[in-house]
């Protein structure tokens, strides 16, 4: 017979003789146990324990060297699982190149952590959880195809982080210098993707990012909203020691009232990034760089003082640029760029179509044309994918009242983005 307990296959066809007491599963024959895939062997006289609980095995008031040992064999077949994962994952990789597929799918990706995240009953903390995962699925990728992926540098930067955040340690990040560049690098082919930041929650758009999709034909195939922290750092870690402050304009305007508050007569110097203000800082035993905790380890500095911007609630968007759009997933945004044509109520025109059909805009962001005086370019993000119908009708037909229409992408939202059911 055959025996199914809590998703463990037990093969081939067990004697009558083998049977459950307790926790405890016990054979008095040799068998091979198939634990999802892995044969493991059952001699004479030897038993197997069903998974335990973490209440169960403390119920049994086991020793912690017992204990340990149940932890060793957890861990044996964690290590297992992960080797049969990355199997399959490189075999769905050579499916993909057949296929001409891409190999990053961010949708699926989204779906896997909101599927375990669902599931999870604790006490293992679901951020903790989603950081186990974007690992394991950052290795698996570079086991389907090495990853390179261009980030506005230098290292330590928010965007650095943010691009951690997305793609793990196993991709090889690669800093640039300018957001320019970084749309260069994706270009050319030298990376596959890049990260850019596009908004803070405090200050508003990066004009520089929304002035290279207007010369670009890259994609925006998803987005990381990232909660910044900004921390004051220096050599001894003392405020009286502080005569000067570096950072990137962005952390200063977000930290102005703190500086003004607790720093009122030190001078704040703009550089071209916090990650150079962190640089400048640890050869300077007088300064301060406002900076992520992580400048702190990288650059051998102290924490002066923890989270000093202004706004409790300080989120910047990053967005993620690739060559092809995104695949659909169950719940996109679409972000598009226009100019309209200089005419008497264009802006209720450029609306009707996607109010006609229930869509919703999450923003409208309009910047100077620079090729025109008083000429004005539209960026935009709704709820839906391109491939939508009603998305795609009110593209079409907002193409009749402007000069040109671009999509941008259409990409999954952000956990804190999703549509509530």
């Amino acid at each position: 017979m055959n025996f199914l307990l809590r998703g463990y296959s037990l093969l081939p066809a067990l004697p009558e003789y083998c049977f459950f007491y307790g926790h405890r599963f016990f054979c008095e024959s040799i068998n091979s146990l198939l634990f999802r895939g892995n044969y493991y062997k059952l001699t004479r006289s030897t038993h197997w324990k069903a998974p335990l609980s973490g209440d169960s095995v403390l119920s049994e008031k086991k020793t912690i060297e017992e204990i340990r040992i149940s932890i060793d064999e957890l861990d044996d077949r964690i290590l297992d699982l992960l080797n049969q994962r990355a199997s399959m994952v490189i075999a769905i990789g050579g499916l993909k190149k057949g296929e001409h597929r891409e190999f990053y799918v961010p949708s699926r990706e989204r779906e896997i952590f909101e599927r375990l995240m669902g599931k999870n009953p604790g006490p293992f903390p679901n951020e903790a959880l989603k950081s186990v995962f974007r690992e394991i699925i950052s290795a698996s990728l570079a086991l389907e195809e090495p990853m390179k992926v261009a980030f506005f540098g230098p290292k330590a930067t928010f965007t650095h982080i943010a691009a951690m955040q997305q793609f793990g340690l196993s991709a090889e990040l690669i800093p640039q210098k300018s957001i320019p560049a970084v749309f260069e690098e994706v270009e050319k082919g030298k990376a596959q993707y890049g990260v850019v930041p596009v908004e803070n929650s405090t200050e508003g758009m990066v004009s520089h990012t929304l002035d290279m999709f207007m010369e670009s034909d890259l994609k925006i195939i998803s987005e990381v909203l990232l909660e910044v922290h900004h921390y004051l750092l220096s050599r001894t870690g003392r405020l009286e020691d502080i005569k000067k402050v570096y950072s990137h304009p962005q952390p200063i305007a977000q930290c102005r009232e703190w500086l003004a508050d607790n720093l009122p007569n030190v001078p704040v110097v703009d550089v071209a990034s916090t990650a150079v203000a962190a640089q400048i800082v640890s050869e300077d035993y007088a300064a301060a760089a406002i900076a992520s905790e992580l400048a702190s380890s990288l650059y051998g500095l102290k924490v002066v003082r923890e989270r000093i911007e202004d706004q409790v609630n300080n989120f910047t968007r990053f967005l993620v640029i690739g060559r092809k759009f995104a695949e659909k997933s169950v719940d996109d945004k679409t972000s598009l760029m226009f100019s309209v044509k200089d005419e008497p109520g264009i802006l209720h025109r450029m609306l009707e179509p996607f109010a006609k059909r229930g869509i919703n805009l999450t923003k409208i962001e309009s910047r100077p044309l620079k090729k025109k005086a008083w000429e004005y370019i539209f960026f935009l993000d709704l709820n839906g994918h391109v491939s939508d119908p009603d998305v795609a009708d009110a593209i079409h037909d907002l193409r009749d009242c402007c000069q040109f229409v671009k999509v941008l992408g259409s990409y999954p939202k952000t956990s804190r983005e999703k549509t509530e059911p």
